[in-house]
């Protein structure tokens, strides 16, 4: 455990990050999961399931949780799921 008082805080501050970067991360990996699994049964709610998961990866993308190269892979993953 730090004895300074800003690296108490550091660890305190990177805490909250995390458990918000976990729930980010797990919200992303459902979605694109759901799109998935919409388009593998052709189920009618394909299209909003695939809307709804490039959105969270472009919200991903803007709050540096991907790489702005792998977004842009998942993205184009998620548009040939629409286009077959």
């Amino acid at each position: 455990m730090p004895n300074i008082k800003s690296a108490k805080k550091r660890v305190l501050v990177n805490k909250s990050k995390a458990a918000r970067n976990k729930s980010r991360n797990s919200a992303l990996k459902t979605a694109i999961k759901k799109a998935n699994a919409a388009a593998a049964a052709n189920s009618p709610d394909k299209e909003a399931a695939v809307k709804f998961a490039i959105k969270k990866v472009d919200q991903a993308c803007a709050k540096n949780l991907l790489h702005k190269n792998n977004a842009a892979r998942k993205k184009s993953a998620l548009a040939k799921l629409l286009a077959d």
